[in-house]
């Protein structure tokens, strides 16, 4: 079992930069890979950006892309998403997930663990 709990969210204007923690507890050695993804109001949980472990690698969805930057870091078990030059459309509710098994990194359903979510709303 893994335990993820995300912290960082809040009510931000467009062009404000936020970080958004996410602290893994439990079987974290079966991790392969982690991934931020996000809800808005109405539609599907997309992808916004994952790191697989081993390699480490990360990969981006072409909204984030050269503004979000996700990384982790290991001694605290600890994942981190860098949002910056924030949008109204980066509104949502954002989720870290790990997957233990392989599966596809972009599909939130081959994810196995998921925090509470955190809220970010960028409005001005």
């Amino acid at each position: 079992q893994v335990h993820l709990v995300e912290s960082g969210g809040g009510l931000l204007q467009p062009g404000d930069s936020l970080r958004l923690s996410c602290a893994a507890s439990g079987d974290t050695s079966s991790i392969i890979a982690m991934g931020w993804f996000r809800q808005a109001p109405g539609k599907d949980r997309e992808y916004a950006a994952v790191v697989t472990l081993i390699p480490e690698r990360t990969y981006y969805a072409d909204s984030v892309m050269g503004r979000f930057t996700i990384s982790r870091d290991k001694a605290k078990s600890t994942l981190y998403l860098q949002m910056n030059s924030l949008k109204s459309e980066d509104t949502a509710v954002y989720y870290c997930a790990s997957m233990v098994r392989h599966g596809n990194f972009y599909m939130p359903s081959d994810y196995h663990y998921w925090g509470q979510g955190t809220q970010v709303t960028v409005s001005s």
